[in-house]
């Protein structure tokens, strides 16, 4: 049996560090969303994956490569992405009788997967992971008969959802869906949930129940919430053999994972919950906490970085301050009220010294951030804030 991972998606709301990346390619714990899956996918009976990709494919070609411990790994593209179904598409003359399907941005346990193999070796109907969530009309909610899904509502209300389990994103299909996908189009897409909604008004779809690692990254607040879930409450930074300076004065917590060629500078604390990217630099006095800081990012001294996420090479000068904390942001002129967000900050931003960014801001790639200035809102890529 073969496994299709779908992960060609462009991420919109993670702007604007999908612009340079693939969405499963963005770091939690150190690795990129679409490691931790594989990692997941090599502890199964499963040795051969098609990799759905689409935009800067070459990121996951190159990092994830033709194999991947014991999967050999197949790439096709999908281009323009037209949705998931139509994502799906492309895989079908790689594909036999039947096969698994999964998404490449949600973080599961091998025990899912397994799951659901092996309840598609009992039954001839096609299979659906489902699973129990607090806020279910957040992802959309899977109505159940016993066993058997008999509905899929994509944009429930929240005061009149009648179940809280929801689709995990985690499939085993035969040949059949693919004439379910062609006869699916809705404004020029074609939704792996809109082919399964008709689907299901013929035949069967079985739920297969799971309450295991699931962990969804839809919004930037999800990559904090998710990363701090993979460092668990007791992870000590592994430091030995490795090219790493943390000098003797500095504070460095559990919780946190350090890349290759990190220097923590004196009297720096880099607190809970916080990755490190490779070549990362946190100055003297600097202090970091709930935070995800990219490749080749420096922190000047005196900064205050906290529940931020900040892109690849990137600077922040001297004694800049990110509050961190709840605030209410808008994303796709969607209002989202009391999230943990200090600052989503893109590539290869300069900031000076002295600067302070309010919770909630989002910055472009490529912005300059004067010294002094105060920053807030949205910032679009390659801009330049001054002060008044």
């Amino acid at each position: 049996m073969k496994a299709v991972v779908l992960a060609a998606g462009k991420g919109r709301r993670l702007w604007p560090l999908t612009e340079n990346r693939p969405k499963p390619m963005l770091p939690v714990a150190n690795r990129p969303i679409l490691e931790h899956i594989f990692n997941a996918l090599s502890q199964t009976v499963l040795s051969e994956v098609i990799c759905v990709v689409g935009a800067n494919r070459e990121r996951i070609q190159n990092h994830i490569g033709n194999t991947y411990r014991n999967i050999d790994i197949t790439y096709v593209v999908q281009e323009p992405q037209l949705g998931t179904g139509h994502a799906l598409l492309q895989a079908e003359s790689h594909l036999g009788e039947s096969f698994i399907a999964l998404n490449g941005d949600r973080i599961i346990d091998a025990e899912l997967i397994e799951a659901v193999i092996d309840r598609q070796q009992e039954t001839t109907d096609p299979v659906m992971a489902i699973t129990r969530v607090e806020a279910p009309s957040r992802y959309g909610v899977v109505e159940l008969d016993g066993q058997t899904v008999v509905g899929l509502d994509e944009r429930p209300h929240p005061d009149r959802t009648t179940s809280n389990y929801i689709n995990a994103g985690v499939y085993a299909f035969g040949p059949e869906i693919f004439a379910a996908i062609r006869r699916t189009d809705t404004h020029g897409e074609q939704a792996l949930t809109d082919a399964l909604t008709s689907y299901i008004d013929d035949r069967r779809l079985e739920a297969v129940r799971y309450q295991g690692t699931w962990l969804d990254v839809s919004k930037p607040w999800d990559l904090l919430t998710v990363n701090s879930t993979l460092l668990g409450t007791e992870r000590t930074p592994e430091t030995a053999g490795r090219s790493i300076t943390i000098d003797a004065s500095a504070v460095v917590a559990n919780q946190t994972v350090i890349g290759d060629d990190v220097v923590i500078h004196p009297q720096a604390a880099v607190l809970r919950g916080v990755s490190l990217g490779d070549n990362v630099s946190i100055g003297a006095g600097a202090i970091v906490e709930n935070t995800i800081l990219l490749s080749d990012v420096t922190l000047k001294r005196g900064a205050v970085v906290t529940d931020c996420i900040v892109g690849s090479n990137t600077t922040l000068g001297p004694n800049t301050t990110i509050e961190g904390g709840q605030t209410d942001v808008v994303l796709d002129e969607t209002f989202h009220r009391d999230v943990i967000l200090g600052a989503l900050l893109g590539d290869n931003v300069a900031g000076g010294g002295n600067v302070t960014i309010s919770p909630g801001t989002i910055v472009g790639n490529g912005a300059t951030l004067g010294g002094g200035t105060y920053v807030s809102g949205r910032v679009d890529d390659d801009s330049h804030v001054q002060r008044g």
